[in-house]
C-alpha cells in the first residue's frame, strides 16, 4: 500500500511539474489536449537530423572505411562502452535504448547554440532547444524509469521487489524513494543546466553584442555535450543496478 501511494503521489508531483513555465509558450489545441508547440517542433528537427545522420551512415558502408564512416563507428563504439561499463556484459538490448538518450540530448542541446531559432517567429514565445522545457527532460526521466523498472522485472521477475527491504524491512520507505527520486534528479539536472546555459548567453549578448560572449557559448556547448553523456551515464547505471540488484 505504501508502494501504490508513494507511486500515485510521485506521478502527481511529476504532473504539476510539467506545467512549469518559463517565459511565453506557443500552444496548439490537439483534440482536447493543449501541447507545447515549439518542444515539438524543435524535436522534429532533431530527430530529422538524427534519422537523416542514420541513413547516411548505412546507406553505402565501405570495406575501408571513409571519414564519415569512421565518425559513426567511433560514435557507435562510444555508446557501446558506455553501456558495457554500467550495465556489464549484458549491455547489448540496452545499447539501443542508451545511444538514442544520449545522442537526442547531444544533438538537441547543442541545437539550442548552433541553431538560429531565433529567426523563426512564432504568434507567442520562440523556439529553443527541446530540452530547455520541462516537459521534456521529465519524459526523458519517465522514459528511464519504465527502462530501469523493465529490466529488473524481466531478469528476476516479482523478486525484483525484495531489494526494498533490503537490508532491513526498515529500509522500505527509503529505498522506495530512492526509487522515484532519480527521475526527478535527472529532469532537473538536465533542464536547469540547459535553461541556465541559454539564458546566460542571452543576457551576455543583450549587454556585450560582440566578442566577450563567444567563449561562454563554446563553454556551453561542452557542458551540453557533458549533459548528455551524465544523463545517458546514469540511465545505463540504473538499469544496470536493477538487474544486480546493489545499490
Amino acid at each position: 500500500m505504501n508502494f501504490l501511494l508513494c507511486s500515485i503521489n510521485t506521478l502527481k508531483v511529476l504532473y504539476d511539474i510539467s506545467g512549469v513555465e518559463v517565459g511565453q509558450h506557443f500552444y496548439w489545441q490537439i483534440g482536447g489536449f493543449q501541447v507545447h508547440a515549439q518542444v515539438l517542433i524543435t524535436s522534429w528537427v532533431v530527430i530529422a537530423i538524427l534519422l537523416g545522420s542514420a541513413i547516411l551512415a548505412v546507406r553505402n558502408p565501405q570495406t575501408i572505411p571513409t571519414d564519415g564512416q569512421n565518425f559513426f563507428e567511433y560514435v557507435l563504439e562510444f555508446i557501446r562502452d558506455v553501456s558495457k561499463t554500467q550495465i556489464g556484459e549484458e549491455y547489448g538490448p540496452w545499447v539501443p535504448f542508451i545511444g538514442t538518450l544520449f545522442l537526442f540530448i547531444f544533438v538537441s542541446n547543442w541545437s539550442g547554440a548552433l541553431l538560429p531559432w531565433k529567426i523563426i517567429e512564432l504568434p507567442h514565445g520562440e523556439l529553443a532547444a527541446p530540452t530547455n522545457d520541462i516537459n521534456t527532460t521529465v519524459a526523458l526521466a519517465l522514459l528511464t524509469s519504465v527502462a530501469y523498472f523493465y529490466a529488473g522485472l524481466s531478469k528476476k521477475g516479482l523478486g525484483y521487489f525484495g531489494k526494498y527491504i533490503q537490508p532491513t524491512p526498515i529500509l522500505l520507505p527509503i529505498n522506495i524513494l530512492e526509487d522515484f527520486t532519480k527521475p526527478l534528479s535527472l529532469s532537473f539536472r538536465l533542464f536547469g543546466n540547459i535553461l541556465a546555459d541559454e539564458l546566460v548567453v542571452v543576457v551576455l549578448v543583450s549587454l556585450v553584442p560582440l566578442v566577450v560572449p563567444i567563449p561562454v557559448m563554446f563553454l556551453g556547448l561542452f557542458t551540453s555535450g557533458i549533459q548528455a553523456l551524465i544523463f545517458a551515464t546514469l540511465a545505463a547505471a540504473y538499469i544496470g543496478e536493477s538487474m544486480e540488484g546493489h545499490h
